[in-house]
């Protein structure tokens, strides 16, 4: 019985192989007519005369150029629990996509995690941060940054004070900070000065 079964398996196999039809021709299809989302990789855009400006509300500051959209934000969300401080990189970006955004300056590198977030009709790569993450201690200090997003170019940022403070006073709870010794001199020049009467 397992004979003829293996002989019936046998010639069908054999019945496959004499097909009549030739196999179909392999065809060649142009990469341009594939449908595929090309990787476009974008040149660093110019920073040479770029600078830091206050946002309207005060709790952001922004890095461009004079009368161009801001090409990085540095935002302070207080309403969160813990305050964030929010890393926006303003440059083309799809729904769905993700990347590392490496800062490196003040001495040290930092990489955080971005993703794209429509905002205000704008699609923009966006990093959220709990303010004492120390990762942000990239911004604390007043020497250069690089800030590179794959595919979008590396933004050469020129040594300010302004990002540091800004950090200072997010960390702050936006309250402006104030030195340790700053109440006692106060106090004491107070005290030392005569009363006119």
């Amino acid at each position: 019985m397992q004979s003829k079964a293996f002989l019936i398996l046998l010639l069908t196999l054999a019945a496959c192989g004499q097909s009549s039809e030739p196999a179909p021709e392999p065809q060649r299809i142009a990469l341009e007519a594939a449908d595929s989302r090309e990787a476009i990789a974008y040149p660093s855009p110019d920073t040479s005369d770029a600078f830091w400006t206050v946002s309207e509300t005060g709790q952001a500051i922004r890095f461009g150029n004079a009368d161009e959209s801001p090409l990085l934000t540095l935002g302070c969300n207080l309403q969160s629990t813990p305050i964030e401080l929010v890393i926006v990189r303003h440059a083309d970006a799809l729904p769905g996509q993700s990347a590392l955004f490496p800062f490196v300056g003040n001495g040290m590198r930092s990489r955080f995690f971005a993703d794209t977030k429509l905002v205000d009709g704008e699609w923009r790569w966006e990093s959220r941060l709990p303010v004492g993450d120390p990762q942000l201690d990239v911004f604390a200090g007043t020497r250069d940054l690089t800030a590179t997003l794959p595919g979008r170019g590396m933004l050469e940022i020129k040594g300010s004070r302004i990002p540091g403070e800004f950090l200072d006073w997010c960390r702050a709870g936006g309250r402006p900070a104030v030195p340790d010794n700053a109440t006692d001199e106060t106090d004491e020049t107070a005290e030392g000065e005569p009363v006119e009467g």
